[in-house]
């Protein structure tokens, strides 16, 4: 499901992810290596006409693994111990873009302008969203979590 999708379906997750992926301009990707093995690698999200992508060079390691093997993680930037602003965690698949005004919709893309056998522009399809709080003064977790089949959830338990 598109950007779009989890926007409707769950526009809390939603506006969090937009927000975090607008100030931070960074995320997490992890992909899967040829022998299985897990890769994270930093990545440039941007939201565009309903659908969350993201570029990688040709050649490097993260675009072999999306090539070969779609599944992926996308996870907000987390930079505070306690996790006060809270983690998004996308998981899908990496669809690449072919429509050239999709692909060089996000203007200020560092790939806008770059050719296709320079740069994999995928959309990312999820099939899972989540986003995860803490109050550390109650000592409590909220997980917020949202897929097409199973739509919008959300649980309160203690933490740690």
């Amino acid at each position: 499901m598109s950007w779009h999708a989890l926007d409707q379906g769950a526009p809390e997750i939603a506006a969090v992810g937009s927000d975090r992926f607008g100030r931070d301009q960074v995320a997490l990707l992890g992909t899967l290596r040829r022998d299985g093995r897990p890769r994270i690698s930093p990545i440039a999200p941007y939201l565009a006409r309903g659908e969350l992508l993201l570029g990688a060079m040709r050649r490097s390691a993260k675009a072999r693994d999306l090539v070969r093997d779609p599944r992926c993680v996308v996870h907000s930037a987390v930079s505070d111990p306690h996790g006060a602003d809270g983690e998004l965690k996308l998981s899908g698949r990496a669809v690449e873009v072919a429509d050239p005004d999709l692909r060089d919709a996000p203007a200020q893309a560092w790939w806008v302008g770059r050719s296709e056998h320079d740069a994999l522009v995928v959309a990312i399809q999820i099939d899972e969203a989540a986003f995860l709080s803490w109050n550390t003064a109650q000592e409590s977790m909220t997980v917020r979590r949202w897929s097409p089949d199973l739509g919008y959830r959300e649980d309160t338990r203690a933490y740690p």
